[in-house]
């Protein structure tokens, strides 16, 4: 699944691009994505507008946010370590927080990774229409052993 969400995101600049469902699953076809990984990824991306769309995530604003037992569970302390990171370097606002969380359960893996994570959080950048910073960029595509320190 997050195989074909990388290639929505690096092939459609917004998801309002992409072409509708059924033609989409064609191409993703033809590209070679097996059908149930494209319909798992439909389905999470359906999830992620009809979130997305409740919710006001250009509000910015402080929060404290208390982990239950079950998303430590599920996110594993590496992942909520990235997300507390991209919190406290001011890009990832409490709205847009909950929204990772939300598609991150709705995953199922437990513990997620946090390559599957980063994934996640590019989609809630691209599904809202905003290009995350080069530094957010970086930290999401980039590993950490090949990072040249200057």
């Amino acid at each position: 699944m997050f195989d074909v969400l990388v290639y929505l995101y690096e092939n459609y600049w917004r998801p309002d691009a992409c072409p509708d469902h059924r033609q989409l699953k064609r191409k993703l076809s033809a590209v070679g994505f097996e059908s149930d990984e494209i319909g798992l990824a439909l389905n999470w991306l359906d999830g992620l507008t009809n979130s997305a769309e409740a919710g006001d995530c250009s509000q910015r604003g402080e929060s404290l946010r208390i982990y239950t037992d079950a998303e430590r569970e599920l996110l594993g302390l590496e992942s909520i370590a990235f997300i507390s990171f991209l919190e406290s370097a001011g890009v990832l606002p409490p709205a847009m927080r909950e929204l990772v969380i939300d598609r991150a359960s709705a995953v199922g893996d437990r513990p997620l990774a946090l390559d599957d994570l980063k994934v996640i959080v590019l989609m809630v950048f691209w599904s809202l229409g905003e290009e995350p910073d080069a530094l957010v960029l970086d930290e999401l595509f980039v590993a950490p052993e090949d990072r040249s320190i200057h």
